[in-house]
């Protein structure tokens, strides 16, 4: 019995170690190679993921004048849009967003939002008041008043078309609304001690972006899909009572109007200090009226910005003021500001705000792209956490790591989408998901760590990946589960990008395709393909395999290993692929006279099946080997990821 289990277990050994020259036999998974999506090159959008040679996208200049009514909490305005055609197709018509329609009883919006509410939930008393809409091609073509408002768009109708790549056409209207309290998590009212602050985004009627791909872009405003626009020039004029102070997106134009010879020559002093300079003390908070130049009445303020996609401001009495100087990697200089209550003033909070809108701004700009604006200003805010260009809204409780953690995250906004413009309301990962992961590398930094980050722990929230309930990162915004919207538009697509940089194509080769992406899409739409095409000819590999598993399917990772047999005087590794889709290997082997080495397996291995043996050449005795050491792959059964299978454990 004993000599005919010995044969047995020999017979069995022989035949796994016969399989090492036998693979070729098995199923292959082809398919999982395969392309995914349409990504050809046309004229407009090169194979290379770079901008076609006739790639084209329209802008829209804007003039805009408003004044709040702080009894009232009203805003009311005119808006010109200077629209400039520069697509192939004439344009009938153009349609426009007007956002604050979300905020009233019969708003899709609304009337999607569960009974019991939820992060977007927004107030219904309010809505756009629009009138004396007038639209012409050219200076001196026929003005219409047509137009149709429908929810959060309106279309605008035109007597002659806009002519095909240079036609010019304006649109201008007066528009008032209430400014919500809750707007949704993105905008409007927090009441503090000393006044109201008011943070003021999607405020003004804005155009649609009309593209290449999908022609206009009209999805409504729903909930949490965020927004697409066209990139152009402002120039907007802000009317507040005249103990307000107001900071907005872009340069303020005229300091000599709106601030006292003391405030200039502190702004003047913060614009070049390496440390917070007060423009506005706490002290001087608790009384404003006795710090304005004006003493009554009304004050207008008046900002500018070029080349951007939107612009934001807030306003109050209430503010504590302070700034300090950005270093740009050109030797350019941006400034830092924040602007909070008296409450929240201290060191261990707001008081080391423009410290962490510094040290997030150099922190991009040196690792991946430029700051391009002459500001960057952090709010004090109702809204938990909002972006727009140059400026951002963080709540007012925030402090300590939870402030540099929403005030970076804020701000790395600036990268992705408000530089590389992407369509956040279809494709949320390629901001969200792209923000959290430079986030990661940005906290790393910050004060030589002062603040933890575990993002390349990919094994942290595997509970979310064996959730029966889980969706795809591809899952559009407004249609994915609330709870799922921080894993499939957040930690999932930064996980992956983590993944892709320390894992599968290494640092190097990451961060040259990486920023030739960001450059070559700066202030330009790109779609996913684009992104894609952009990775692979940068990095030189072929990543179907990744975008399919990770970006385009929902199952899950588990490399294992089956067994370890002596063979020749070496190894026989075996390993298997039983997760949903393949990966690279990479195995630390130790040995029995304490050293360690690391061997990696290419992708294709997975090719020809689920199973692979590796011949382990060594003059060694193996005491253990451990799959994905640093632990960077969520991968979703560890007890199969060593040998023996108890290393996982210690």
């Amino acid at each position: 019995m004993k000599n005919m289990l010995k044969w047995t277990v020999a017979g069995l050994l022989t035949f796994q170690v016969f399989s090492v020259t036998a693979q070729e036999v098995t199923p292959n998974n082809q398919e999982e190679f395969n392309p995914i999506m349409y990504r050809r090159s046309s004229v407009y959008r090169a194979a290379i993921g770079e901008p076609g040679e006739k790639y084209w996208q329209n802008e829209a200049d804007y003039k805009i004048e408003a004044t709040l009514d702080d009894e009232k909490n009203v805003l009311t305005g005119r808006v010109t849009l200077t629209y400039h055609n520069n697509s192939p197709q004439p344009l009938d018509y153009i349609w426009m967003y007007v956002e604050q329609n979300r905020f009233t009883e019969t708003s899709r919006g609304t009337q999607t939002t569960p009974i019991m509410g939820n992060r977007y939930s927004g107030d219904t008393d309010g809505g756009y008041d629009i009138s004396n809409v007038e639209a012409k091609v050219g200076k001196r073509g026929k003005a219409s008043s047509k137009h149709v408002i429908s929810d959060t768009r309106m279309q605008v109708f035109f007597e002659e078309p806009i002519p095909a790549e240079d036609g010019v056409a304006t649109v201008s209207m007066n528009f008032s609304f209430k400014i919500p309290q809750a707007g949704m998590d993105r905008m409007g009212r927090l009441e503090t001690n000393n006044g109201t602050i008011y943070s003021m985004a999607q405020w003004y009627p804005r155009v649609a972006v009309f593209d290449d791909v999908k022609g206009w872009n009209t999805e409504p405003y729903l909930g949490a899909g965020e927004f697409y626009l066209e990139y152009g020039d402002f120039d907007y004029k802000i009317t507040v009572p005249y103990d307000h102070i107001v900071v907005g997106s872009g340069a303020l134009e005229n300091p000599k109007e709106v601030l006292t010879a003391t405030e200039r020559e502190r702004f003047e002093k913060a614009k070049n200090s390496e440390k917070r300079v007060y423009i506005i003390t706490p002290e001087e908070a608790n009384d404003p009226s006795k710090t304005r130049p004006v003493k009554e009445g009304m004050v207008t303020w008046h900002f500018s910005m070029e080349n951007t996609r939107d612009v934001s401001f807030a306003t109050s009495k209430a503010f504590v003021w302070d700034g300090a100087r950005i270093n740009l990697p050109s030797g350019k200089k941006s400034m830092a500001q924040s602007v909070y209550p008296v409450e929240v003033s201290g060191d261990d909070a707001w008081g080391r705000s423009s410290e962490y809108v510094k040290g997030s701004i150099e922190n991009y700009s040196n690792q991946w792209f430029e700051y391009p604006y002459p500001n960057a200003i952090n709010v004090a805010s109702n809204v938990g956490g909002m972006e727009y260009p140059g400026i951002v809204f963080c709540g007012v409780d925030s402090k300590g790591e939870s402030l540099w953690g929403v005030t970076d995250h804020e701000f790395g906004h600036i990268w992705f989408p408000m530089i590389v413009g992407s369509n956040e309301r279809l494709y949320p990962w390629m901001d969200e998901g792209f923000n959290t992961f430079i986030n990661h590398y940005s906290t790393v930094a910050f004060n030589d760590g002062e603040y933890p980050s575990t993002l390349t722990e990919g094994r942290r929230n595997l509970g979310y990946y064996n959730k029966k309930d889980r969706e795809g990162i591809d899952t559009y915004p407004d249609v994915v589960n609330t709870r799922n919207l921080g894993y499939t538009a957040y930690y999932k697509p930064a996980l992956g990008m983590v993944m892709l940089r320390e894992y599968i194509l290494g640092p190097e080769r990451f961060d040259f395709a990486f920023k030739e992406y960001i450059k070559n899409w700066a202030f330009k739409h790109p779609q996913p393909s684009d992104f894609f095409n952009a990775m692979e000819n940068g990095a030189g590999e072929n990543l179907n395999w990744f975008w399919r598993g990770w970006f385009y399917g929902n199952g899950n990772i588990d490399l294992a290993i089956s067994a370890v047999h002596p063979y020749q005087g070496n190894y026989v590794v075996v390993l298997e692929n039983r997760g949903d889709f393949p990966m690279p290997v990479k195995m630390k082997v130790t040995y029995t006279d304490g050293s360690t080495e690391t061997k990696e397996l290419p992708v294709e291995i997975w090719q020809r099946g689920d199973s692979w043996n590796y011949f382990l050449k060594t003059d060694k005795q193996v005491k253990a080997i451990e799959l994905d050491p640093d632990k960077i792959l969520p991968d979703v059964n560890g007890s199969n990821d060593s040998w023996p299978s108890t290393i996982y454990n210690k």
